[in-house]
């Protein structure tokens, strides 16, 4: 019975901790798995926060554009924040273990940045829709003011949706065995364990995740059919152009974060097969935050630009 404590957690479960098994399974591998994860999790770190202080540095970024941006490389480092830490720390100990309340803690932030994050993406689209679509009105449209509302209301929105969910999960009773095969509190390996009826747990995640994305989709799909009908106005090919170049970074970055949420959240739980899923859930927990902020910035000629300067700046100082 060592896996269990007979002490009752704060839901009147028995468990009150649980064992990640993490790649334990594949022992050959923790060095070459360790130094790819840190890596991972460095150059999340360093682009994201070098993007933040970017935009906040250079007064051309102070648009509505690079405001969102800014938060969401933000997110971003929490959203892999929550996970990579822990993760990596595990790599050095025998016994792999998190508390019931630190699973539920690690769950609440981990999935409250990736809602708000879809959130983050939704007002990007429709800021992109405002300047193609309605280029005379920006200015008026994309105000300061509202800009600060939609981002506050993506938080909101998104950490209130989180709490709606680990409250669903971690009410119900966990009796044990406690060994989450995982390497981080996720959705299906921890309802999993669970002694109680799963059902409402489950229909309340399935309502939470179609409510933020059906949302969140609507308003990209109308956002960017009005961008697209704008487009194919534009005469001169340069113009359309110019015009699709400035929506494909954003279009790459919700292709990447809403396919996998998809894929994870809302399949059978029939369907789930941990050691698949473990591999998946590294690409949209460590890699998805890594690769946002090269996507934005390699195919962004300001971004570069202000980069440059910065580095050009340095030099003369230096």
């Amino acid at each position: 019975m060592g896996n269990t404590s007979t002490t009752k957690a704060w839901n009147g479960s028995s468990v009150t901790m649980f064992i990640l098994l993490g790649f334990g399974d594949h022992p050959q591998l923790q060095a070459l798995l360790f130094g790819t994860f840190l890596g991972i999790y460095l150059v999340t770190l360093t682009w994201n926060l070098a993007l933040i202080f970017l935009i906040r540095g250079d007064s051309r970024l102070h648009t509505p554009m690079y405001f969102f941006l800014s938060n969401l490389s933000f997110v971003d480092i929490c959203y892999s924040s929550a996970v990579a830490p822990k993760m990596l720390s595990d790599f050095f100990r025998e016994r792999k273990s998190i508390s019931f309340l630190g699973c539920a803690v690690q769950f609440f932030f981990f999935v409250g940045a990736g809602l708000t994050e879809c959130f983050l993406l939704t007002a990007t689209a429709y800021d992109r829709y405002a300047a193609i679509s309605r280029p005379l009105l920006y200015s008026a449209i994309m105000s300061r003011g509202l800009c600060a509302r939609m981002v506050v209301g993506a938080y909101v929105s998104g950490f209130l949706s989180s709490l709606v969910q680990s409250s669903s999960i971690f009410r119900l009773r966990f009796c044990g065995p406690n060994l989450i095969d995982h390497f981080f509190c996720d959705l299906p390996p921890v309802l999993a364990l669970s002694c109680s009826d799963t059902f409402s747990s489950q229909v309340v995640n399935f309502l939470v995740v179609a409510v933020v994305g059906g949302t969140s989709f609507l308003i990209l799909l109308g956002s960017y059919g009005h961008i697209v009908a704008t487009v194919l106005k534009i005469r001169s090919v340069e113009g359309r152009r110019k015009a699709l170049h400035t929506c494909a970074s954003h279009l790459m970055v919700v292709t990447l974060l809403f396919g996998t949420a998809l894929f994870m959240y809302l399949r059978p739980s029939s369907n789930y097969s941990f050691g698949r899923d473990k591999v998946a859930s590294v690409f949209y927990s460590l890699v998805i935050p890594m690769l946002n902020p090269l996507i934005y910035s390699l195919r962004n000629k300001e971004i570069k630009g202000a980069l440059w300067k910065m580095l050009g700046k340095k030099k003369v100082f230096s």
